[in-house]
């Protein structure tokens, strides 16, 4: 996931060092309640097309824009899911549930004509991702890429403790100390929460992205599907868990973990012993939002990975 006010999006699109990008198109797709804005990089290039799916819920796909010209031998897809960033915002609650979001990625497919795809998921993106490769058609799905994923809110919850306890004291208390008195605006309380999220949300200094002027993530949904703070679950994905289904995604996959990640590294093994073709990266002095701290290196490894995925057919 990843708090609107602070992160923006987080989910990447990655290659390894070419020319700029030449071409780009864009537009709107009809999903279930409306409609979601693409960008396409690349439209013409002859690799298998990466789809990629921002975090949040509610945050936006416009930090992509940062990679948009380290990968160019493939078409890349970014969107905004309904609700946030250039998508309709009809504000319907009855579809921020994981059908639909499988079913924006088939409406994608069927109107961009992808008969063939890798996909990458970040942070609530994985949680997408993971569910498209449980429910959806995955004929076709070439390859699964998880950078950073939320795959079960418990073992979220508890990283979470483990990052917290390795701040000061005094921080750790400010937090404690509020989220059980539930005055989540309390100002030292907000004050603790931003330490936290420059420690291992972006643990480098955030950089502008120019495609983020001006576009807007959705707070609401991140409210009611997540919860007041990254380290604190109290929406609707307050008890998801995917770990009991995780071998069932036979598909090569690969994760992704900053090396200061929310999703610690350590984790992202364990979920890699759970699926049958699995493997995990740690990108080094980089948080949760890889793309943004490592945007180079984290091209560099997911170009690597797609190559090395697409020389085994």
């Amino acid at each position: 996931m990843n708090r609107i006010l602070l992160a923006g999006a987080l989910l990447f699109a990655v290659g390894c060092s070419s020319p700029a990008v030449q071409e780009k198109t864009e537009g709107m797709i009809d999903v279930p309640g409306g409609r979601i804005y693409y960008e396409m990089s690349n439209p013409n290039a002859t690799g298998t097309p990466l789809l990629l799916i921002h975090g949040g819920p509610g945050s936006t796909s416009c930090y992509f824009g940062l990679l948009d010209d380290l990968i160019t031998d493939r078409p890349v897809i970014r969107y905004d899911q309904l609700d946030t960033g250039k998508s309709d915002r009809p504000g319907d609650r009855s579809r921020w549930v994981l059908p639909h979001f499988v079913e924006e990625i088939e409406a994608i497919r069927a109107a961009l004509d992808l008969k063939e795809l890798h996909i990458l998921g970040s942070s609530w993106g994985g949680t997408v991702a993971a569910e498209y490769g449980l429910e959806g058609n995955t004929q076709g799905l070439k390859s699964i890429i998880f950078a950073g994923p939320l795959l079960s809110t418990p073992k979220w919850m508890e990283d979470a403790q483990i990052l917290i306890s390795q701040m000061p004291e005094d921080l750790q208390n400010v937090i404690r100390t509020n989220e059980e008195a539930g005055t989540y605006s309390d100002p030292a309380y907000i004050a603790a929460t931003d330490s936290f999220y420059a420690r291992f949300l972006y643990h480098q200094p955030k950089k502008d992205v120019p495609e983020c002027e001006g576009v807007n993530g959705n707070n609401d949904m991140y409210n009611y599907m997540w919860g007041p703070t990254e380290f604190t679950a109290t929406g609707t994905l307050l008890d998801y868990d995917r770990t009991d289904r995780l071998h069932e995604l036979t598909m090569p996959v690969l994760l992704i973990a900053g090396e200061f990640d929310e999703a610690r590294p350590s984790t992202l093994e364990e979920f890699a012993l759970l699926m049958p073709n699995a493997q995990v990266e740690v990108l080094l002095d980089a948080g949760h939002v890889g793309m943004v701290d490592r945007p180079e290196e984290y091209a560099q490894l997911v170009n690597t990975y797609l190559a090395t995925v697409e020389s085994k057919k």
